[in-house]
């Protein structure tokens, strides 16, 4: 990725950078690739509320996967129709859901009995129809971080496979619910595509099962998860999305006109933003050497909470200066505060500025005040 360095000299940091080329030519590439019948994309918009880049993602004609009222609320806000909203999460509240049901969304993805019986009670109250998906747990291990496993079957999230049968029994006989179909996800951050097609396979089967029982689902949403390359982001700029959506083609048996619904974030935006960050200290200790920077866990907490790690680059380094080892840390009171150890930079001096890359996902949007610290500013390409 090209930085433009004389627009970032001016700028107060830390701050997050995106691409937004870089974000059109991941759209396209979303677009042409999910173009078989039936096949419909939403962005989750849990990893990134930045109104530049939602109002691009809404011009490209992707609906949004919501998990909380409020995202709800800046979709509607930033050129997303009503229409093509699905709300997830495991504790949406009786607000939240109200509002909802009264914007008219596509779907609301269920998470338990006791969430699909409020529903019920305040479309009743309502006097409207509310449409319903049962998220079901596959129990399919996606060999991801446990934080981000998300379709095995005790979580906090969705239903058990043996729970779904007198679920769906309910919403069918239901007078104020439309029943639309089954919602899945197994997990974030999937670079082997096999449990998405294991997915597959087990979505059939339950398909085959229900069938005989004369239950047709109108809509099978298999959530997102699909990774990005964190470790080499310019070899790899925008995921293989074409195999992707192959996998589901190929696999994924789908009855006449039904849809096929797919929930992706990271994949989306991920690679467009970067963390930029000026070094304010270079500290010498008896062994290491330390980049001490000016943004924080607060600022970008994926290496604290996930052990994660994002490539680092020195954009603002002197010419052939001399590659040395640097353990990147932030300025705030806490020992997890680390970005990388022994990251491998050209010479780092006071006022240098360092990107983080692939941080468009979970970066921003994750920020907090932590320390009282001022929340991060944004910089789009144009």
């Amino acid at each position: 990725m090209q930085f433009p360095i004389e627009r970032f000299r001016g700028q107060s940091t830390p701050f997050y950078y995106y691409d937004l080329d870089l974000l059109d030519r991941t759209l396209r590439a979303v677009t042409e690739a999910s173009g078989y019948p039936g096949f419909k994309v939403h962005y989750a918009m849990k990893a990134n509320a930045n109104p530049a880049v939602i109002q691009r993602i809404a011009r490209a004609g992707l609906g949004v996967d919501a998990v909380s009222g409020g995202e709800v609320e800046a979709a509607l806000l930033n050129g997303f129709s009503a229409g093509k909203i699905v709300f997830a999460g495991v504790g949406k509240t009786d607000a939240e859901i109200e509002a909802a049901l009264r914007a008219g969304i596509a779907c609301f993805n269920v998470e338990s009995e006791a969430e699909f019986e409020v529903i019920e009670d305040i479309a009743r109250r309502l006097n409207v129809k509310a449409p319903v998906a049962f998220r079901v747990n596959p129990e399919i291990d996606a060999h991801t971080h446990h934080y981000i496993t998300t379709g095995l079957a005790e979580n906090k999230f969705g239903v058990s496979m043996q729970m779904l049968a007198p679920l769906i029994d309910r919403a069918i006989s239901s007078d104020v619910i439309d029943f639309r179909g089954l919602h899945f996800h197994i997990g974030s951050q999937i670079t082997d595509f096999a449990p998405f097609g294991l997915l597959c396979d087990r979505i059939n089967a339950i398909q085959d099962e229900y069938e005989s029982r004369g239950i047709h689902f109108a809509t099978i949403n298999v959530g997102g998860g699909l990774g990005i390359d964190y470790d080499d982001p310019d070899a790899h700029p925008v995921p293989d999305f074409k195999s992707y959506f192959d996998i589901f083609h190929r696999r994924l048996r789908l009855r006449p006109g039904q849809e096929l619904h797919f929930e992706l974030g990271r994949a989306i935006v991920a690679q467009c933003g970067s963390l930029i960050t000026r070094v304010i200290y270079v500290k010498k200790g008896v062994e290491r050497r330390f980049a001490i920077v000016d943004a924080g866990m607060t600022d970008l907490i994926r290496p604290a909470l996930y052990q994660a790690h994002h490539n680092m680059e020195n954009i603002t380094a002197a010419t052939g200066a001399p590659v040395l080892d640097y353990d990147v840390v932030g300025p705030i009171c806490e020992s997890s505060d680390v970005f990388g150890k022994d990251e491998h930079l050209p010479e780092v001096r006071r006022g240098d500025l360092l990107a983080l890359r692939s941080a468009g996902a979970y970066g921003e949007v994750m920020a907090s005040r932590y320390n009282l610290r001022q929340l991060p500013g944004s910089l789009c390409s144009d």
